[in-house]
């Protein structure tokens, strides 16, 4: 093939993904691949000298979708060239000092959300337009009116035009969730979707953000640098982007980033890079454009969180409540900076909404350190077929049920997967504590020794356990005693280990505090138990449910009658400075762990929050604080160190 026709081959490749992309919102290529075919195309274009009329280079973004108003940009939008790696954005810094004789550079984060342009005239806000093509875009003024960041009147009155990022944080994304009848797949989706929805009450209800990073046009007023126009959007009462510095260097510019990159999981926005731009207008008016974006700016992605690979077949899994869970086996990528080879799928109905099937090619998205998920199909192959639900349980074979999407193995004394998973959990630290007993020895115990409820774990003697291969006496004595020392445990630690379906040690210390006894727990109405706070509606049930199981509560009687005695809850006996606050805490302290900081912090009366807002009291930092501690500074919230806490709960 020769280089014209292969360079025909990618711009038409290229013209369809930004086709799906953009006009269809239905991507059927990661980033990181399209960004692949887009340098090729690049790399090419420079080596042959030669720009075709159609070529993706020469445009900024897509076509506009039919149902909103068209808008013309006042101001043309550009796009952001990319630096591939620390060489090249190097050299960029370097030809940027040759072309300005030395400059000072502004860093700031690279959102992954929706682009929108916001008019404001004599201080009120006029209009609010999608990026659309660069030229012109979708009025939205409607939607984006709902959303609270975005301020409907600033102190300044002559003409101003601002570009920034709507955006769903991920602390609202994962709130929506908790009750939507129809889960969201992605802050990222969420955000597009809820902008692009007809009705603004269905917009309102995603509860969105808006972060402003630029001043497109500005009359009456004119900025000698990005700092400038940062303060200024601040002081119009923008919802700037958490983060901004400056800096001389490109080492200081990679140290930076390094330091972003490492924290970037705990942020509460979805980032993808950083943005780099030359600090003063001035040299960025001598150093211009190409058609396609601006030579004085640039962006640095970070190492990938979704790809595309093969999804080979599923396989289903049961869990400690008998829920069997599908989990996808894929073809092994490398994805930030992990090797992912298995991915979570919900229920059937997840797997239809997303339209994935064995031997298809899907996304699969790894996100804030947690498990892969895959997120939907990219290319049906030819020999792709259709995933079909089990009717047996896959650990014991027995009749599954169906309860809604969900499917349950009710066979729970004798179903190994699932007794295993609940006598391992129950031992683990945060619950009973038991030393010695891994979900490997839980197998054991199941196999040899008939160990089917978590009583039985009561009952076990020595003379037992040295029986097993691999428990000699010293280990044999040792799991014994560990045993009868987990027979007093906190309320919540207890709640927490019984296992009950979606309940964690936060939710399990709050129930403890509302209700204080196990006793109270059980003739608790749902409506008493979704009062708590961060209780939602499918928890309370799940809470509700479990406590009106007869063979739960045998089960809890058999722990008691084992010796099980509920240490009682310690009472806060003087008021504390922190009574009936909320502390959030963010870093490394010198001398508590995460753990400790929260058990102090919950028996001098506080909580803790795992997000920064206006209701927070104090943020409790340590060392490499995040996110959480920049936005605490730009709300005004009060910030300690661990000496300052200490004094405050005396």
């Amino acid at each position: 093939m020769d280089k014209i026709e292969e360079m025909k081959k990618l711009i038409e490749e290229i013209n369809k993904h930004n086709y799906n992309y953009y006009v269809l919102d239905n991507p059927t290529i990661s980033d990181i691949e399209y960004d692949k075919l887009y340098y090729t195309l690049v790399d090419l274009e420079k080596e042959l000298n030669i720009i075709l009329p159609s070529s993706p280079t020469q445009r900024v973004g897509g076509d506009i979708l039919d149902g909103f108003q068209k808008k013309q940009h006042e101001v043309q939008l550009y796009s952001l060239n990319k630096v591939r790696d620390f060489d090249d954005l190097r050299s960029w810094v370097d030809d940027m000092n040759k072309l300005s004789r030395g400059t000072d550079f502004a860093l700031e984060y690279k959102f992954d959300g929706l682009q929108m342009v916001l008019e404001y005239n004599d201080g009120n806000l006029q209009s609010a337009t999608t990026r659309g093509n660069g030229l012109v875009g979708e009025d939205v003024t409607v939607q984006v009116k709902t959303i609270q960041s975005v301020p409907l009147e600033i102190p300044y009155k002559n003409k101003i035009i601002v570009q920034g990022e709507v955006m769903m944080t991920n602390s609202n994304f994962e709130q929506y969730n908790k009750t939507a009848l129809e889960k969201l797949k992605n802050p990222r989706n969420a955000a597009a979707g809820a902008i692009r929805n007809l009705d603004p009450k269905e917009t309102a209800k995603r509860k969105l953000d808006y972060f402003c990073y630029s001043i497109l046009l500005c009359e009456g007023r004119e900025f000698e640098t990005q700092t400038e126009m940062h303060k200024f959007l601040e002081e119009n009462r923008f919802q700037t982007g958490l983060y901004f510095c400056n800096f001389k260097t490109a080492e200081e510019a990679v140290e930076k980033i390094k330091e972003v990159d490492k924290i970037k999981s705990r942020l509460d926005v979805l980032i993808d890079g950083m943005v780099l731009k030359v600090n003063r207008v001035d040299v960025r008016k001598k150093i211009g454009y190409t058609s396609k974006f601006p030579k004085w700016a640039v962006a640095f992605k970070f190492e990938a969180q979704e790809l595309s690979t093969i999804l080979k077949k599923v396989s289903w899994q049961v869990g400690r409540s008998g829920r069997v869970t599908p989990i996808a086996e894929l073809e092994a990528i490398e994805l930030a900076g992990a090797t992912v080879q298995r991915a979570t799928l919900n229920n059937i109905e997840d797997i239809r909404k997303k339209g994935v099937m064995e031997n298809s090619r899907v996304f699969v998205r790894r996100s804030n350190e947690v498990i892969p998920e895959v997120m939907g199909l990219a290319e049906k192959l030819p020999n792709s077929k259709i995933i079909e639900e089990p009717e047996n349980c896959p650990s014991c074979g027995h009749k599954l049920v169906k309860k809604g999407p969900l499917l349950y193995c009710i066979n729970h004394d004798n179903c190994k997967e699932q007794v295993v998973d609940r006598l391992a959990h129950f031992a683990s630290r945060n619950a009973m504590n038991i030393d010695g007993i891994s979900e490997k020895t839980a197998g054991t115990f199941y196999d040899e020794l008939g160990v089917r409820k978590l009583s039985d774990l009561y009952s076990l003697k020595e003379e037992n356990l040295l029986k097993l291969d691999k428990f000699k006496d010293k280990k044999a004595k040792n799991t014994i005693n560990s045993i009868k020392n987990s027979k007093n445990p906190e309320l919540s630690s207890f709640l927490f280990a019984l296992g009950i379906a979606e309940v964690g040690l936060k939710t399990a210390k709050d129930l403890a505090r509302t209700f204080g006894s196990i006793d109270n727990l059980k003739v608790a109405s749902k409506e008493e138990i979704s009062s708590v706070r961060d209780v939602g509606e499918v928890i309370a049930q799940n809470i509700f449910d479990f406590f009106k199981d007869t063979d739960n509560l045998q089960e809890i009687d058999k722990l008691f009658n084992a010796g099980i005695t509920i240490k009682e809850l310690s009472t806060i006996t003087k008021s504390t400075a922190i009574t009936g606050k909320t502390i959030v805490l963010t870093g490394t302290l010198p001398t508590l762990t995460r753990d400790e900081a929260t058990q102090l912090i919950e028996e001098a009366g506080g909580r803790t929050s795992s997000s920064v807002s206006k209701n927070t009291d104090y943020v409790l930092a340590g060392e490499e604080a995040g996110s959480k501690l920049i936005k605490a500074k730009d709300l005004g919230i009060k910030i300690i160190n661990e000496d300052e806490f200490k004094e405050l709960i005396k």
